[in-house]
């Protein structure tokens, strides 16, 4: 092992999805020698499955004319139950409409309406129509502008590299290890700024509208190098999701006008939420739909009907294309013809890693964005369109300010955690335990089940020990075969560790929230706490990997705290 074993960067990024692609470009813009490190081809990444839009007080509708960020801002404190930081959310809101119009300019092909200005369409838990679309395809839109652009930059692109921790010595983040999946091989990176871009972790649930690849890495990494995490027991669960494979329906769908119904061929979502039907957030249409289908309203398997048919195949094929492709495609139905089967699943985590406004952590030299990330302006409850929005916000923040550390990329500190790796790699080719499958599939089960849309103390508990009891199964969890070369079997197991590591800061922090708010719902305590809940839920862990939990205050102070969102 030498020097060619490890790159020198000033700024690495572990993350090839709109967040760290933003924070890849301002700071290659800002002088930087900037590194991005991503475990697929950045153009697979999750972002290019965002659908319905990104939100922007724009005003381009004609019900939205008089729209301003601080409506914006509202719509989405509301929404979020009163969790998120006001000052966060103010830099999401008064950033977003420069922030849509900086990508359109760099080539992004939005919708149109009539008068050739971005098309905006509505979305639950927002007043007027502020959702900026390109079509059903958003994400994708956006991902391959942002892509365009950082390739035109002098980025270095380290596709296909699976990270599998971070160099910190002195409480400072100097870099970071990862393994070559084409070679094998493991490399470190020295540098004087990480950013962590690595999106949520839809895949240690049951039922998810969420990619393969999105395991709780960046979290998993930043936890075990002792940084704290925010809020983990809010986990939105969107309500329309196609039946039986769990692929995304957009809510842009409803935005246009589509129904949802029960097997009775009632709209059930005027029982309740009768003004918003079914443009309330999404908490609230998700457990309004398993309320339909426990009570013996839904149709048999477990699921409701999504309806277009009335909006017309025109506006069907020429606004939601993508999602009447995904119906033929995987369901065998025309929604021109007939309604979707939907039902709801896991698909964004509110909580991540602990973050300020410019994306920095407690750990010296490293920092968070995105999905990934917490700098709550999302709190219990996330609107839709504000997702896409607050990668590419806070993403530009965050390459800005990484530029600005100094020092950082210990070349010798690396090079002794790539010894460090390699070693616990090898141990893990010689396990002779179970096979990971089982594990992963029993930790997918149990998450689903007991950390759900409904939530208890004794199903809770329950799950707890069944995690502990997972995580034990795992010490000696083997990966199947010795090669080296596109090992996936090594990089499940290595994920199933991070799995391990976020259920469990997700299954603690929900027992220890003992209210119901927003995402978060408990049958035993049904209702909001704000005299002893209005705070943030911190969990962390020490050298010894002893944990602990405590709270942290909301930050108020742009609009008065209300009651319940009045739908």
């Amino acid at each position: 092992m030498g020097e060619k074993d490890i790159y020198q960067h000033d700024v690495v990024i572990i993350g090839g999805g709109l967040a760290g692609l933003r924070a890849a470009v301002e700071a290659c813009d800002c002088g930087a020698d900037v590194a991005v490190i991503s475990k697929v081809y950045p153009l697979r990444s999750h972002s290019v499955a965002a659908q319905g839009g990104i939100n922007a007080a724009l005003g381009n509708s004609p019900a939205a004319k008089d729209d301003t960020w601080e409506k914006h801002a509202f719509d989405t404190i509301k929404g979020s139950v009163y969790l998120a930081d006001h000052d966060a959310v103010e830099v999401l809101c008064r950033e977003a409409p420069e922030t849509v119009l900086e990508l359109e300019h760099w080539g992004t092909v939005f919708s149109r309406d009539d008068e050739g200005r971005i098309a905006q369409r509505p979305f639950g838990g927002a007043d007027v129509p502020r959702t900026c679309y390109a079509a059903d395809r958003t994400g994708h839109n956006l991902l391959n502008t942002l892509f365009e652009q950082a390739s035109i930059r002098n980025i270095k692109f380290y596709n296909e590299y699976f990270v599998t921790s971070l160099v910190v010595d002195e409480e400072t983040c100097l870099g970071c290890v990862a393994l070559d999946l084409r070679s094998g091989k493991v490399y470190g990176f020295a540098s004087a700024s990480v950013i962590l871009a690595t999106g949520g972790f839809g895949m240690i649930y049951d039922h998810s509208t969420n990619s393969l690849i999105n395991t709780g890495d960046g979290m998993a990494l930043a936890f075990n190098a002792g940084v704290q995490l925010k809020d983990m027991e809010f986990v939105q669960f969107h309500p329309t999701t196609l039946y039986g494979s769990n692929i995304l329906i957009s809510e842009g769908a409803r935005g246009e006008g589509a129904y949802l119904v029960n097997s009775e061929g009632d709209r059930f979502m005027a029982r309740y939420a009768p003004q918003a039907k079914e443009l309330a957030p999404r908490d609230i249409v998700a457990r309004s739909i398993i309320k339909e289908i426990e009570a013996g309203r839904g149709f048999e398997g477990g699921f409701v009907h999504l309806d277009l048919r009335h909006l017309g195949a025109e506006i069907i094929k020429e606004r939601l294309p993508g999602i009447r492709q995904i119906a033929m495609d995987f369901a065998d139905l025309d929604p021109v013809e007939v309604p979707i089967p939907v039902q709801p699943g896991q698909h964004y985590s509110m909580g991540g890693i602990d973050v300020n406004l410019e994306g920095e952590t407690g750990l010296k030299g490293l920092y968070a964005v995105g999905e990934c990330a917490c700098v709550s302006v999302h709190g219990a409850n996330r609107l839709g369109g504000n997702s896409l929005l607050d990668t590419l916000v806070f993403g530009k923040i965050a390459g800005k300010k990484a530029c600005n550390v100094s020092g950082g990329g210990d070349v010798p500190v690396v090079k002794n955690n790539i010894s460090r790796e390699i070693n616990r790699l090898q141990g893990l080719l010689n396990n002779q335990g179970e096979g990971f499958a089982p594990l992963m599939s029993e930790l997918k089960k149990t998450m689903f089940e007991r950390f759900g849309i409904f939530r208890d103390e004794d199903n809770m508990n329950e799950g707890l020990c069944s995690l502990k009891d997972l995580r034990e199964r795992c010490q000696q969890v083997a990966a199947q075969g010795s090669g080296k070369v596109f090992n996936q079997s090594l990089v499940r197991v290595l994920e199933l560790g991070y799995m391990l590591d976020i259920a469990e800061a997700v299954a603690v922090s929900a027992i220890e929230r003992k209210e119901s708010r927003g995402s978060h719902f408990r049958t035993d305590y049904p209702d909001r706490s704000d005299d002893q809940y209005l705070k943030h839920t911190i969990i962390k862990q020490d050298k010894a990997q002893k944990r602990s939990i405590d709270f942290s205050p909301v930050k108020l102070g742009l609009f008065p705290m209300k009651g319940d969102a009045d739908l």
